[in-house]
């Protein structure tokens, strides 16, 4: 009978314990770079990015400096490429992103052939350029988690367009056949299809327009 009172006391003790326990663990929030597996397991606005928390795309946070989630607001290269002769900087970062992010449109070719060298980073598939879509910097692509997300393009004439990001304009890497021997593109570009500029009213052959974007 003794013995039976201290099991049950024990047990009831080691339930105790654990029903206060298990919350603490599973309501465990990681900061900036911390693990995660969804969600719920990051700290306020920050998302979970391939196991990471960081800060989300969407928002334009910049909450963790020199994170995944884009580019901080002092984007310094982070080293040179030599390309025929010539030297390119090479960013990891853009500046930050705002509801009017300034940029510069590029055009690009991204059919099969192209320009645009190999395949989209975002599907490995080529694409029609009469549709509107997007390579963006390596800072603003963010790793690829804005792949198939829609950005509002806005030109200096006040005309904009939807267009869906599909590719990296690589910052950090170019001059090979993978790039079409192009250089290393500039922290801020939003490189445009045919129907980018068509849609903003914009003559290609300029090759290059200041314009702002966001997130739609």
């Amino acid at each position: 009978m003794g013995k039976s009172l201290v099991s049950l006391a024990s047990l009831s003790l080691l339930t105790f314990f654990c029903t206060i326990s298990l919350p603490l663990y599973s309501n465990a929030i990681s900061q900036c770079n911390g693990p995660c597996g969804t969600l719920d397991d990051c700290d306020g606005q920050l998302i979970c990015i391939n196991g990471k928390c960081n800060d989300d795309p969407d928002l334009g946070t910049h909450i963790c400096k020199g994170g995944e989630g884009g580019g901080g607001g002092n984007c310094q290269p982070s080293g040179t490429l030599t390309c025929q002769g010539n030297s390119y900087p090479t960013y990891k970062c853009s500046p930050p992103v705002t509801s009017s992010t300034q940029a510069r449109l590029t055009n690009n070719d991204f059919s099969a052939g192209g320009d645009g060298g190999g395949p989209s980073e975002c599907d490995g598939q080529y694409h029609d350029n009469s549709k509107p879509i997007v390579a963006l910097s390596t800072g603003w692509y963010s790793g690829g988690s804005r792949c198939g997300k829609m950005i509002r393009i806005t030109a200096n004439n006040g005309r904009s367009v939807l267009a869906q990001v599909v590719d990296e304009c690589d910052s950090m890497r170019g001059c090979d056949e993978e790039h079409a021997g192009q250089p290393p593109c500039d922290n801020n570009i939003v490189d445009g299809s045919d129907a980018v500029w068509s849609a903003l009213g914009l003559d290609k052959e300029i090759g290059i327009v200041d314009v702002t974007w966001s997130m739609s």
